[in-house]
């Protein structure tokens, strides 16, 4: 990685990615070694744009996991692979209690719902046209004791292309209002 600062050349030659103890740059034509602290203020001041946090591959995750499985030390397969021992801790962790090692993409509030209980849903408002986001949050509640909003009910039909929940109530015409329309028309008709 070429770096420039006040005008010269310098290039980090190796460096351990996360746990940086030690590394050495090459500045001109001698190599120089720098511990942790001052490898960090020559990066910080010689403006090397790096990535302090760069995510694991799959295959990376897997190997990790492999040596740890065929007895190795958490210590030997950071200092083999260059990763800090804090994230082959945390990666090994998650593999023995729930045995996936992906990356979970999640950020924000968990849904409350579960994509079968959107699905419900959907199928739900489909049946029954005329039904209201809280008639269908009530037939949700008592299906699958999943408790939503209203407002959830919106949200969720809005995913799959269902909108305008609420049915419009209009009042039944009495007799005399249907006589006094059918007169008024009739009498306004060209």
């Amino acid at each position: 990685m070429q770096i420039t600062g006040n005008h010269q050349m310098a290039r980090i030659v190796r460096h351990n990615d996360e746990s940086v103890r030690e590394g050495y740059i090459r500045n001109g034509g001698k190599e120089v070694k720098l511990f942790t602290s001052a490898l960090k203020a020559f990066q910080c001041n010689n403006r090397i744009v790096i990535a302090q946090r760069k995510h694991l591959d799959d295959f990376l995750r897997g190997r990790i996991i492999g040596r740890l499985e065929r007895g190795r030390t958490q210590l030997e397969v950071s200092e083999e692979l260059g990763i800090a021992q804090s994230v082959i801790f945390r990666l090994w962790q998650r593999f023995q209690d729930d045995g996936n090692v992906s990356r979970c993409y999640s950020t924000g509030r968990p849904r409350v719902t579960t994509p079968n209980e959107d699905r419900y849903l959907a199928v739900t408002a489909k049946r029954n046209r005329r039904s209201t986001a809280s008639d269908l949050s009530r037939q949700l509640s008592s299906a699958t004791g999943t408790t939503v909003s209203r407002q959830t009910v919106y949200r969720r039909l809005g995913h799959v292309g269902l909108y305008a929940r609420r049915p419009v109530r209009y009042v039944p015409l009495t007799a005399t209002h249907c006589r006094l329309r059918l007169a008024w028309s009739r009498e306004h008709a060209l």
